[in-house]
């Protein structure tokens, strides 16, 4: 996995947060993880409003599926060069 444009928020995450726990989980089984992890690990206080956000466009009630929601997220992911 390519290093994040800002490495000290890859290596200062908060210990105890939820994410730092995935990516370390993600780590050791040499499984790939979304990078914005690291951003929720390293000021998980910042970011919960971010998360809840994203959560509930991507879960919350819509006339679209969360399926084809997760399809026009890789989608437009894939047309920005960005890895989904």
């Amino acid at each position: 996995m390519e290093p994040l444009f800002l490495p000290a928020v890859e290596k200062e995450a908060a210990a105890e947060s939820a994410y730092a726990s995935l990516i370390r989980r993600a780590r050791s089984a040499g499984a790939p993880f979304p990078q914005i992890w690291h951003l929720f690990a390293f000021r998980p206080e910042t970011t919960v409003h971010l998360e809840r956000f994203t959560h509930g466009v991507m879960r919350g009630p819509s006339p679209l599926s969360p399926g084809l929601r997760e399809l026009i997220a890789a989608y437009t992911s894939r047309r920005n060069d960005c890895p989904f």
